[in-house]
């Protein structure tokens, strides 16, 4: 379940986030930006939901499912196809993420 609200929040955070940078660099009209700040709320909300001991926790393994997220938009929404060095980098965030969640006894 963890998973499915990393993914979650890292879709409205990224679809957010772009929404913005189109509306400012692209000069989208101004409710491109609205909708972008909506998306961003919403992700400040799905990211409090995972259930871990501690907020920094959290954020630092969303951190690493977020790259991981923005190499896959960029390829998909963008069309600029990841290297192999964008490739093993998220890998090791993705290794990052597994001890970040880890259950401690």
């Amino acid at each position: 379940m963890v998973l499915i609200w990393f993914l979650l929040a890292g879709l409205t955070e990224i679809g957010g986030g772009y929404l913005i940078w189109i509306w400012l660099r692209e000069g989208k009209p101004w409710f491109y930006g609205f909708l972008g700040g909506l998306s961003l709320f919403v992700y400040g909300i799905i990211a409090s939901f995972p259930s871990f001991p501690s907020f920094g926790r959290v954020y630092a393994a969303y951190g690493g499912v977020f790259i991981v997220l923005s190499i896959l938009w960029s390829w998909g929404i963008d069309k600029k196809t990841p290297d192999l060095y964008d490739w093993i980098g998220a890998a090791i965030c993705l290794v990052g993420v597994f001890v970040i969640i880890i259950p401690r006894s």
